[in-house]
């Protein structure tokens, strides 16, 4: 957003009357006024400067060959291109023979200067010299500078700028003490190792300079108190990017840096101290008198005390961090903060539109209103005084913007002007073609592109009404409205060139610019034209495109041609361009790069500057035209003028006589007799009006309610303030009539019962963070207050009653606060509820209070069964209960799981490895842990504890963990002789020190070693077993043991938390689903229940049932055998595990009945036609 201060840094270098521009939009760079500043010419100039005049040296037009080579030297040191001073003498005397050529060729190219018909041109006898800067022709940049006021000291930094490296190389100070008559050179009083890179000039005592040396070579600053007269350096400890001085206190400075920090000096750059970090470029300003209290508060764009939010941020320069407010409540885009007159803006830009907010003389931010379908895609500032001028783009627009005008408050919008063509300049900055003329309110100019044309209107009536220009009287084929005059209204790249329309407010009325005459604007055949009726009325004072200044404060004109082609003529009028006196200011043409004014002094001085050629020396020339004058104004002098519209004496609700030096007069005017003489109120008519929020304007000039529009309008019952649909134009002095009444009207309502009620936070946004202030804002519309009962329902168990009332902008809406506090996160449903005797209205919101997420544990087993059902868990922290958004990332998957809680349950139907990586999102944060889990179909575990001295050295840290587990698991595949492919390890976190040990089906783990005195059998059960009693066995002869230092040796053993160890085998039926079991052991039951109970008096039955009832018998008995002798088994030896018996359905779950005859070999379970083992499976593992 590039803003539109007219005042930045306390910048008194300001050409009153430019369309100043403030850009809404993040992406734009950070120069704050539209005209250019040196920020804006130079690369790398300070944005906090726009009072230092930096030039860069523009390219002449050179003849063949001449401009390559100069391309080639480019940014080489003086003495060092093409042969160093050898060439420089070749090349002297070639250019003499050229500029001969060019100013031949020139003269016969242009001919002689043209003028209108009938203009006359005399040549006129000036006093003048010239200063050729000796030793700087390699130099291509160069900041002039006035200094003190009414002083004859003129300030000259010339640098040589090193385009590919980024950084200036070389540099020199010049020093003139008469108006430029001769300069000196002030390197040999600094160091002349100092390579400087800016210069700076107290706008409050101009006495004072600042220059910054190059980062590149030293990091320093150079101050003066004397104008020069003396230097002290002192050294920083970063690097200056810009600099912003106080708009009062001389000796205060704000310093901004490369790495984002602002710094803040008290003593005109001795030392600093630094002020808040993270801070958005261009985007600090000091306080504005007679609106902030404190004359050290700084306004601020920058990052939060967490980092992670921009916020609006105001605080005291010396103490910022005991004095830091947060004005606006949220965060803000990055670039949108422009502090400006009365008005304070920001934007935030959200899922839905961008949202653009401003405060009014630093009350409460208040979001702007634009017509409902406007639909903006970007908004910049142009104007502030007393209202907002602002260029929208709406949705239909591409490179046109259109002109909206605000009420008082800066809140409601209403359009003014369509499809204002824009454009953008080398730095990328926008430019509407709008431009508001100095000295004379009211008056605006724009070119409007539709229909593939481009044309230039004018509005008497602050852009309400509109119409093309007049052309000029001579124009006797052009005619209104197929042929008008057009203006080009661009703005300079350079503060040293003029813009392509001026104005000023010590000559009012009086506007120059460069246009074409015609059905549209074009680029070719352009003429200067000159009104001296703030345009009125228009004439031609110029064949051809002039640039043209003001002399004396508007009482003479200067003007020049192009700055393509050598010139050595410059012209000067004292009769507002009806008559040019030329003066010849150098004997040979010159490449004229820029003309310095005099600021706010009383000498009649320019400063031409320029080059003879493309590598000659920086030549500067002083130009006396003070001989132009013989005496101060008098009264014969001076005369009056009115200010008219097309002949109607009625403008901006008066009439209104101007006086001005008489043209021809030669008289020094000064700034005493410029002002408005007389003026007289007039009737108010609608054009004095501007539609009000929610009204357009129709063909007859009145304003109706657009067909969106729900407001009350003027046949409402009642509001406490009833809108006309009219709002007075600010600055508009027109008197109103009884009968014919625009303003709202206001009157006492009836009481009637709540309706519109609606519920916001005061940022409009339903997020916040735990421990601070929420303000939520309840807005009631038509109801009157009294007998209105309002409670807030906070959603935490707080419920409140509210009185605290006050009127929004538009009269028609009553608005409710209360600020809370939340101390936890979660989602809170805040209702609000207003009543009264005649009714009820209620509005909800559910606000989400987060906080960024700081850390995630993933919580999986290690070893899982296959098709076993698992549930996977995290641990986040800081906890966000349903507020935070988790995504399961399963193996290879391409797509995650996304819950919203921290759980999942899942399966796995793959042996080996699984791979779970788990993400948390939470306030734009996003935290990761991951996990592996071993598939197998087998396994068996014990618990593990450790001698006590291992709790002394515990760090409970992960990584300590990890490297524990692998000790272990590299001791017990020692001491037992198993590889470690067998073997793993997890060590749980938290005291005391426990472990599980996994023993795995070596099948599963596809390990082609072994370190077993014998191959496992293929009984992988019977396997298990053993080496599960020869762990035991090694764990309780404390054969388990290492060093965890040189003093410190650490045992394992067998921790005594639950029952034997247990063997556990995946329930995996091939071909068989586990419902299909169920149900089929279901029917068997219900079957062998049926002949049981019918067996006698079915003999058959009973007859073939005989044997395989005995048969059953005994595997039933065999069965409790094998149990029997498994158990005395297992309980001698002794192990321990952690794993816990399921119950008969989670063994279902996991596809294994209890009573299912199986066996295993080598991890396959099948149905065993004889002897008979059964086995508990455990479906959940620690």
């Amino acid at each position: 957003m590039a803003s539109l201060q007219g005042v930045f840094g306390g910048v008194c270098w300001l050409l009153l009357g430019a369309f100043m521009v403030l850009d809404f939009a993040p992406r734009s760079s950070m120069a704050d006024v539209t005209r250019r500043s040196s920020a804006e010419v130079s690369v790398n100039t300070p944005a906090g400067a726009p009072q230092h005049q930096q030039h860069t040296h523009r390219e002449p037009v050179d003849p063949p060959g001449a401009s390559d080579r100069r391309a080639a030297n480019a940014g080489a040191p003086p003495g060092q291109a093409e042969g160093g001073h050898s060439w420089r003498n070749q090349r002297e005397k070639r250019g003499a023979e050229r500029r001969g050529e060019e100013e031949k060729r020139g003269a016969e190219r242009r001919g002689p200067a043209r003028f209108p018909d009938g203009q006359s041109v005399s040549e006129i006898q000036l006093s003048s010299s010239s200063f050729s800067l000796f030793g700087d022709s390699a130099h291509n940049q160069a900041m002039v500078y006035w200094t003190g006021y009414n002083s004859s000291v003129i300030l000259i930094l010339t640098k040589l700028f090193d385009f590919n490296l980024g950084t200036v190389t070389d540099s020199s100070l010049w020093r003139s003490l008469d108006l430029g008559s001769s300069y000196e050179k002030l390197n040999d009083r600094l160091d002349s190792r100092l390579v400087l890179s800016y210069l700076y000039v107290c706008p409050s005592n101009q006495k004072k300079i600042l220059l910054v040396s190059d980062p590149e070579m030293d990091s320093s600053v150079v101050v003066s108190s004397d104008e020069g007269n003396s230097f002290h350096r002192f050294s920083i400890s970063f690097t200056i990017q810009s600099l912003l001085f106080h708009p009062s206190q001389e000796d205060w400075l704000l310093a901004y840096s490369q790495e984002h920090r602002l710094y803040f000096s008290e003593d005109f750059g001795r030392n600093w101290k630094l002020v808040h970090e993270g801070v958005s470029p261009g985007r600090f300003y000091w306080a504005v008198s007679g609106l902030d209290k404190d004359s050290d508060l700084v306004h601020l764009e920058a990052q939060d005390p967490s980092g992670m939010l921009l916020r609006y941020i105001t605080c005291l320069a010396g103490s910022c961090a005991e004095s830091r407010k947060f004005p606006f409540p949220g965060r803000i885009d990055g670039g949108s903060l422009v502090v400006q007159d009365d008005y304070v803006f920001v934007q935030v830009t959200t899922v839905g539109p961008t949202k653009y907010f401003v405060s009014y003389q630093r009350q409460p931010f208040q979001n702007i209103q634009l017509p409902k379908y406007c639909l903006p895609k970007d908004m910049h500032i142009i104007s502030t005084e007393g209202q907002i001028l602002a260029g929208v783009q709406q949705w239909n627009e591409n490179d046109t913007y259109s002109l909206y005008t605000s009420d008082r408050h800066g809140i409601y919008f209403s359009p003014a002007l369509t499809y204002v063509r824009i454009s953008r300049s080398v730095a990328g900055v926008l430019n509407m073609d709008a431009y508001k003329v100095a000295g004379v309110s009211g008056v605006l100019l724009a070119n409007r592109k539709q229909g593939g044309r481009v044309r230039t209107f004018i509005s008497f009536s602050q852009g309400q009404t509109w119409r093309l220009l007049t052309p000029p009287a001579t124009e006797r084929r052009c005619s209104l409205p197929s042929c008008s005059l057009h203006l080009h209204l661009r703005m300079s790249e350079s503060p040293y060139s003029p813009d392509s329309i001026i104005s000023t407010v010590y000559t009012p009325g009086l506007v120059i610019a460069t246009g074409t005459v015609g059905s549209e604007l074009t680029n070719h055949n352009t003429r200067t034209f000159l009104s001296s009726d703030a345009g009125n009325t228009w004439r031609q004072v110029f064949d051809e495109e002039r640039r043209v200044w003001f002399l004396d404060d508007g009482g003479a004109l200067l003007a020049i041609t192009g700055a393509l082609v050598p010139i050595k003529h410059l012209w000067v009028s004292i009769d507002e361009g009806r008559s040019w006196l030329q003066y010849r200011f150098s004997l040979s043409p010159l490449f004229v790069d820029g003309v310095l004014m005099e600021q706010d002094t009383h000498h009649h001085i320019i400063t031409i500057f320029g080059h003879l050629s493309h590598r000659s020396d920086w030549l500067l020339i002083k130009v006396d035209y003070r001989s132009l004058f013989d005496q101060q104004c008098a009264s014969e002098d001076i005369q009056t003028w009115p200010l008219l519209n097309q002949g109607e004496p009625c403008v901006m609700g008066q009439r209104q006589i101007f006086r001005k030096r008489r043209p021809g007069s030669r008289c020094i005017q000064g700034r005493r007799h410029l002002k408005l003489v007389s003026s007289e109120a007039c009737s108010c008519t609608p054009y004095d009006f501007e539609c009000d929020y929610g009204f357009e304007r129709q063909s007859d000039g009145r304003c109706s309610p657009a067909f969106w529009y729900r407001g009350p309008g003027k046949g409402t019952n009642c509001t406490s303030g009833q809108t006309s649909g009219y709002r007075k134009v600010v600055s508009n002095s027109c008197e109103e009539s009884v009968e014919d009444h625009f303003s709202p009207r206001m009157h006492q309502c009836d009481n009637t019962a709540p309706s519109g009620v609606r519920l916001s936070t005061a940022h409009r946004d339903l997020t916040a963070r735990p421990h601070t202030n929420i303000t939520f804002l309840i807005h009631t519309h038509q109801a009157s207050s009294a007998g209105l009962d309002v409670q807030l329902d906070l959603g935490d168990g707080v419920c409140v009653s509210l009185s605290v009332l006050s009127h929004a902008p538009d009269s028609m809406t009553h608005v409710y606060t209360h600020t809370h506090v939340y101390t936890h996160t979660g989602i809170y449903r805040v209702a609000a509820h207003v009543r009264n005797n005649l009714g009820a209205a209620d509005s909800q919101l559910f606000l989400h209070v987060t906080t960024p997420v700081e850390q995630v544990i993933l919580s999986t087993p290690r070893v899982l069964l296959l098709g076993q059902q698992t549930n996977l868990s995290a641990l986040v922290l800081p906890d966000t209960p349903k507020t935070a958004v988790y995504y399961w990332w399963i193996d290879n998957s391409t797509e995650p799981v996304v819950t919203l809680e921290g759980w999942l349950f899942i399966r796995f139907h793959r042996l080996g490895l699984a791979h779970v990586s788990l993400q948390v999102s939470s306030e734009g944060v996003v935290r990761q842990d991951s996990s592996v889990i071993r598939v197998t179909e087998v396994f068996r575990s014990m618990l593990l504890g450790f001698s006590p001295n291992l709790e002394e050295h515990n760090p409970a840290i992960p990584e300590w963990r990890e490297d524990l587990a692998r000790v272990v698991m590299a001791t017990i595949s020692q001491v037992i002789g198993l590889s470690p492919d067998w073997l793993l390890v997890y060590v749980f976190p938290g005291p005391p020190t426990t472990a599980e040990v996994f023993l795995l089906s070596p099948i599963d783990t596809n390990s082609s070693q072994t370190h077993t005195h014998q191959s496992p059998p293929s009984d992988v059960s019977q396997w298990l077993e053993k080496m599960s009693q020869v762990l035991a066995h090694a764990l309780n002869q404390n054969w388990v043991e290492f060093l965890l230092s040189p003093e410190v040796r650490i045992t394992a053993q067998l921790a005594n938390l639950g029952p034997a160890s247990q063997e556990v085998r995946s329930g995996r039926l091939p071909g068989v689903s586990v419902l299909l079991l169920f149900l089929s052991v279901a029917v068997l039951g219900v079957l062998t229940f049926l002949m049981y109970r019918f067996k006698r008096s079915l003999p058959w039955i009973q007859v073939q049932s005989d044997e395989p009832q005995q048969k059953g018998s005994d595997e039933m008995d065999g069965g409790r055998q094998s149990v029997s002798s498994a158990k005395v088994s297992t309980e001698s030896s002794s192990p321990r595990t952690s794993l816990n018996h399921s119950s008969p359905i989670r063994a279902l779950e996991c596809g294994l009945h209890p009573s299912a005859d199986l066996k295993t070999t080598h991890g396959a379970v099948r149905a065993a036609a004889g002897k008979t083992q059964h086995h508990l499976p455990n479906c959940t593992t620690v």
